[in-house]
């Protein structure tokens, strides 16, 4: 999954930006004129647009204390976003305004073709936001995938840099005003609820079991280990050369008593009101069960897809896709000489132990030096596919252990813009049968290089696009280039051994029943016993997997559809432009066309993509 999930919250209306350079990173399709104009009139027009992008970005990112925090900007790092379903309106009011300001002040038709992009991905964007704004309440704000019980402590340990005094009392000051933060995430719970929007019951023990290990060890209880955010802002402060060891001392002190008087009070808080909660909280686990449900799951499929695809016909895509994607499996039990059934090759795969590293730390930390080897040999093989390649660098981590108990297997969070932080493709090592040494390949091509590393890096480093390009996101477009990555290191000779290739082909797999599963439950009324026993008949994977997946589906409506069908679209576009061009198709510039432009729906893209081909004919 790219980036983290506390970026899926924080990007969502930071709409607009600036071109940082005159250079463009760009493609050459997206530096034509506007027939019709002259150059001095393209100039303006676009100029125009571009100081529009820039100010509502700016504007956007002035009002989100926390997206400074993620991007390196040290300004309001004392505060937190206000996450009020007032605040939320009143953004809700700015972005209509802003997209009337653009459809009617500024000429689509003169701008030259880079803004024109921009124009179009920003009218799109805001367009789908403004859709969404109606079901604001069908969500959990408190969940086990992303919710706010998880987002704060990651957010400091993750984000929070201190290099000096003031980064620490910023720190401190955010742990005094976490109280109030804590009330609007229950307010917003308790709004949630009178719409009929509850996280099942059975979700609950997971993010009661979160909320608990942020508050457990000092200065919390009696324990001689410290509580992750203790120990967070110990490490931090003692790494800053310029104070002294009272200084240190006089601030570790005043993060204790924050923890004590603020941190402590705001979770037993919310750990008290979810456990009344959880008494009236439903069984039932899909959106159809909302007043609006079939409305809200449409717009969200619409949005996560950038396709006017329905959940009928994403359920029979995947349906299809999972019977090809097992006619080649069957093709790896014959090539190592497997004679069960396919079944019997899962149950095979996921019980014998030669497939794991040891269960201790030195077993995770070999799982984690491999995953880095597989992720540099890619790196040195990139030339053969890639004309950008990203500056930043990126690491492999493990997920942190407060965390680890209910996030996903891995994930990917960006590289910080002014170099202070890589890229880090975590992967969770809290149970080691979940990650099978023969998943390690796929799984390290996506998340890291080339998957979501290149995406995003290279995004984050154009020159000449407008911020919101740089920085937000299409979940088709960077899943569908996640699982996209997943494949193209094979035809560059990965995948030697045929157990890893197995490995590849279950991922797929994986992403191929999450469109059956995941509209088979929001569309089709299936019970999460459905969504069970679907996994368990057409993947390999342990049981602890396969219910975090479809829970992941029941608080994620749509997201996880965006893999699969993103891939599709790359691939389609691919081959058709081999074969418009034969000879002339090169790989690493149809990569340059797809990745140098930022993020963009999949109907843009397409669009790109038959330009480039057109002037690659001409």
């Amino acid at each position: 999954m790219q980036k983290t999930k506390l970026h899926l919250l924080l990007i969502l209306l930071l709409l607009g930006g600036a071109c940082s350079s005159p250079q463009s990173a760009q493609t050459e399709s997206t530096t034509t004129g506007a027939p019709g104009y002259s150059a001095e009139q393209i100039a303006a027009e676009s100029q125009k647009a571009n100081d529009f992008f820039e100010r509502t970005y700016n504007e956007a990112l002035d009002r989100s204390p926390m997206q400074q925090t993620q991007l390196g900007i040290k300004k309001d790092q004392d505060k937190w976003n206000d996450i009020s379903d007032a605040f939320a309106i009143r953004e809700h009011e700015i972005l209509q305004a802003n997209l009337q300001y653009l459809r009617d002040s500024i000429n689509e038709a003169a701008l030259d073709a880079s803004t024109r992009l921009s124009y179009k991905i920003w009218e799109e964007q805001a367009t789908k936001n403004i859709n969404a704004f109606q079901y604001r309440h069908y969500s959990y704000p408190v969940n086990q995938m992303f919710g706010w019980q998880s987002i704060i402590p990651a957010f400091l340990i993750n984000f929070h840099q201190i290099t000096n005094e003031a980064d620490a009392r910023a720190y401190i000051a955010r742990l005094s005003k976490l109280n109030g933060l804590m009330d609007e995430v229950i307010e917003n719970v308790k709004q949630n609820e009178e719409h009929g929007a509850v996280l099942p019951k059975f979700l609950f023990p997971l993010v009661l079991s979160d909320s608990r290990n942020v508050i457990s060890g000092a200065p919390f209880d009696n324990s001689n280990t410290p509580s992750p955010l203790l120990e967070d802002f110990q490490k931090k402060v003692n790494a800053v050369q310029e104070l002294n060891d009272s200084q240190k001392k006089a601030l570790v002190q005043e993060a204790t008593q924050a923890l004590n008087n603020s941190v402590r009070p705001a979770y037993e808080k919310l750990i008290s009101f979810l456990t009344e909660q959880e008494k009236r909280a439903p069984m039932e686990e899909g959106v159809w069960r909302f007043e609006q449900g079939a409305d809200y799951f449409n717009t969200a499929l619409k949005a996560t897809t950038t396709t006017n695809l329905t959940a009928d016909e994403i359920h029979e895509i995947g349906l299809r896709e999972v019977a090809r994607i097992e006619g080649e499996m069957k093709q790896i039990m014959q090539q190592v000489g497997f004679t069960g059934t396919l079944q019997e090759f899962f149950t095979y795969t996921k019980e014998d132990p030669r497939f794991y590293y040891p269960d201790t730390q030195e077993g995770r930390q070999q799982y984690l030096d491999s995953a880095t080897v597989i992720i540099n040999n890619m790196r040195d093989q990139l030339d053969e596919l890639f004309l950008t390649k990203p500056k930043a660098d990126m690491i492999v981590k493990a997920v942190e252990p407060f965390r680890e108990k209910s996030a996903g297997k891995a994930f990917y969070s960006s590289p910080a813009p002014d170099g202070s932080r890589p890229g880090i493709y975590y992967a969770n090592l809290y149970n080691i049968k979940a990650m099978p040494k023969w998943e390690m390949e796929a799984l390290a091509y996506h998340e890291g290089i080339p998957g979501h590393h290149m995406q995003l890096a290279i995004a984050q480093e154009l020159e000449g696009i407008p911020k919101f390009r740089r920085f937000g996101g299409f979940t088709a477009y960077s899943e569908g280039w996640g699982l996209y990555c997943e494949l193209l290191p094979k035809e560059i000779g990965a995948y030697q051994d045929p157990y890893s290739d197995f490995g590849r082909l279950n991922m797929e797999m994986w992403r191929a029943c999450r469109l059956v599963v995941d509209t088979g439950i929001h569309s089709k009324k299936w019970s999460r016993q459905q969504g069970l026993d679907y996994y368990r008949a057409h993947a390999s994977a342990p049981e602890s997997e396969i219910a975090s997946m479809v829970d992941r589906h029941i608080v994620m409506p749509s997201q996880a559809t965006a893999y699969k069908i993103g891939m599709m679209k790359i691939l389609e576009l691919r081959e058709s432009a081999k074969q418009e061009l034969g000879s002339r198709f090169d790989i690493r510039e149809f990569h340059d066309v797809v990745l140098t432009n930022g993020a963009v729906p999949l109907s843009l893209l397409e669009e790109m993509v038959d330009q480039w081909v057109a002037r690659k004919k001409s």
